[in-house]
């Protein structure tokens, strides 16, 4: 009897997945100017458009607590596109696909052209140290920058309560 192992399978298909999910979610977070700085002279050659630049709407769902039922939250506005770069120019053999919100259409094409250079094994390493490793950087500062503005007008209620209840006229009543 053949037995077999869909975990293995399952893993190695994540494994390879993941980082490109990653990839993805930072260069569509990415600041369009910082893509155009690091990714303009890439663009110089022919590009095959495999599904044209598109702007459209997508549903957004959200969660009540954020573990009670979907709802529908909104529409927001995604550009997407799918791309072949110039071989000749890049050196890339790869497609490359975006989605970002909002309607740049630069950033969706520039988004789809590092997408595509990230996958060509020969290309990889470079691209990552160029455009990933510095993102993720940018995107992490942001975040403990994001934090510390929200920790900086926490209020703690349970403190708030004592003090309010601490005064002369008050004992007793909590």
């Amino acid at each position: 009897m053949l037995h077999h192992d869909y975990t293995t399978t399952e893993t190695s298909t994540q494994t390879r997945t993941v980082p490109r999910q990653r990839w993805m979610a930072l260069l569509a977070r990415a600041p369009l100017p910082w893509l155009e700085t690091h990714l303009a002279t890439q663009c110089e050659g022919d590009v095959q458009w495999l599904r044209p630049l598109e702007t459209g709407l997508m549903m957004v769902q959200g969660r009540a607590g954020g573990s009670g039922q979907r709802f529908n939250l909104g529409e927001v506005r995604v550009t997407r596109c799918v791309l072949k770069p110039d071989a000749a120019h890049t050196g890339c053999q790869q497609v490359g696909v975006a989605y970002v919100m909002g309607g740049s259409h630069r950033h969706a094409q520039l988004a789809a052209l590092a997408d595509a250079l990230l996958q060509e094994p020969a290309l990889h390493a470079h691209w990552s140290s160029a455009l990933l490793q510095p993102l993720q950087q940018i995107q992490d500062a942001q975040a403990q920058q994001k934090n510390a503005q929200a920790q900086a007008t926490r209020v703690e209620f349970f403190t708030v309560a004592r003090e309010a209840g601490s005064g002369p006229d008050d004992e007793g009543d909590f």
